[in-house]
């Protein structure tokens, strides 16, 4: 088979497999990637098939059906989550379909299934992995293992139970669980709503560190984003009103995995809070 230079960005970082694809016909067309599908802008090619390998045959039926996605990429709860699901939903323009290999399916499904399961939304059959072709076929595949020794292991957020919201607290009382944290920072979030309906939390300004531990200040607003996302259920009953809040989150860094332990509305009349992070920095902790 001859290979385009889109199929060839897929060769060159070790996507595909070699063997027989998927034949759809005569019945499908090229498009471009509209821009309301954000999350396949910039997987190396601009033109996908409709209908595509969802069964979607309208570009308002993609664009609908493929936004409700955009959430769980964002989360980045595999390396390889946005090519998956691009691969289905804006698949590549050859002359035969390219799905994915079924070992890549697995591997997102291990990594973003207990994502949205935090959401409440389970695994969907329209995704089950048995569907999708085995290794020895034509097939994105994941990278190989190599893959995570040319980039950084940083501490990644998970689901987990959410942590309290501190309303009544002493200075002395917030000073004793920074000492059993590692890690307290300063953030401002804010809540609005998507061009579909669904609320969206995000971060104003920077991160301010309290007390760092081994976060790094260049990663952490994007690993505490996407602890926001992850944990979307824990924002929605922290953030009770639409106005931009700032909050002291507090946690761990355990085995790799980033916690939130404890929260706290950091409001102007809130003279505690701004007393502890004055004394933290002359404390002793016992």
């Amino acid at each position: 088979m001859l290979l385009t230079a889109e199929i060839l960005v897929f060769a060159v970082n070790g996507f595909l497999r070699v063997a027989t694809a998927l034949d759809i016909g005569l019945s499908t067309k090229c498009v471009m990637i509209p821009k309301e599908m954000s999350m396949c802008h910039k997987i190396g090619y601009s033109e996908m098939r409709l209908p595509n390998l969802m069964g979607h045959t309208s570009m308002a039926e993609v664009i609908q059906k493929s936004s409700t996605w955009q959430h769980l990429v964002n989360t980045d709860c595999h390396p390889h989550v946005g090519t998956f699901l691009c691969s289905l939903f804006a698949p590549i323009c050859l002359d035969t379909f390219i799905q994915p290999c079924r070992s890549m399916c697995a591997s997102v499904r291990a990594s973003c299934a207990p994502v949205l399961l935090c959401q409440g939304q389970p695994w969907p059959a329209s995704l089950d992995c048995d569907r999708f072709p085995g290794d020895e076929d034509t097939c994105l595949a994941p990278l190989s293992k190599d893959y995570k020794h040319l980039h950084k292991v940083l501490p990644k957020p998970t689901c987990q139970t959410c942590p309290a919201v501190e309303e009544f607290f002493t200075h002395k009382r917030v000073l004793e669980v920074f000492c059993d944290s590692n890690f307290a920072v300063k953030v401002k979030l804010s809540k609005k709503r998507t061009a579909f309906e669904d609320q969206e939390y995000n971060i104003e300004c920077q991160v301010e560190f309290i007390t760092q531990g081994s976060l790094l200040p260049y990663e952490t607003q994007n690993m505490i984003q996407q602890w926001l996302l992850i944990n979307e259920k824990c924002i929605e009953r922290m953030s009770p009103t639409h106005r931009p809040m700032v909050y002291l989150l507090v946690g761990n860094i355990e085995e790799g995995i980033i916690l939130v332990k404890q929260v706290y509305r950091w409001q102007r009349k809130d003279s505690q809070l701004t007393l502890a992070t004055q004394k933290w920095r002359q404390h002793k902790c016992l």
